[in-house]
C-alpha cells in the first residue's frame, strides 16, 4: 500500500521559518500532482498549496502567497513545503496529498504533521 511520510513539523516563533517534507513509500504510482493541506482546531481542512509533477504549475492559498513556497523533486517523488514569516494563524496539522493525475481527486493523504506558531 502507498503511504505518505511527512516530515519537518515542530514549534517555531512567530516570524521563523519550517520546511515540510513528503514523499511516499511501500509502492508506485503514477504522479500527477502533490499538494498540501491544513487543518486548525475546530475547522475544516483548507487549501494551502500544490504543484504539478509535470511543468511544475504552482498554486498558493491567498492567505499564503508571498510566504510559503511548494517545491518538488521529480526523481525522489517528494514536495516540499517551505514556510516563512509564520504567523500564529498558520497552526495547523498539515497533511500531504498526492493525485495520480493532473486533474483528478487526491488519491493518497499523510498523516499529518503539527506546526505551531507561538506569539
Amino acid at each position: 500500500q502507498v503511504q505518505l511520510e511527512e516530515s519537518g513539523g515542530g514549534l517555531v516563533q512567530a516570524g521563523g521559518s519550517l520546511k515540510l517534507s513528503c514523499a511516499p513509500s511501500g509502492g508506485t504510482f503514477s504522479l500527477g500532482r502533490m499538494g498540501w493541506f491544513r487543518q486548525a482546531p475546530g475547522k475544516d481542512r483548507e487549501f494551502v498549496a500544490a504543484i504539478k509533477w509535470i511543468g511544475g504549475l504552482t498554486s498558493y492559498a491567498d492567505s499564503v502567497k508571498g510566504r510559503f513556497t511548494i517545491s518538488r523533486d521529480n526523481a525522489k517523488n517528494t514536495v516540499y513545503l517551505q514556510m516563512n514569516s509564520l504567523k500564529s494563524e498558520d497552526t495547523a496539522v498539515y497533511y500531504c496529498a498526492a493525485s495520480s493525475s493532473w486533474w483528478g481527486s487526491y488519491d493518497y493523504w499523510g498523516q499529518g504533521t503539527q506546526v505551531s506558531v507561538s506569539s
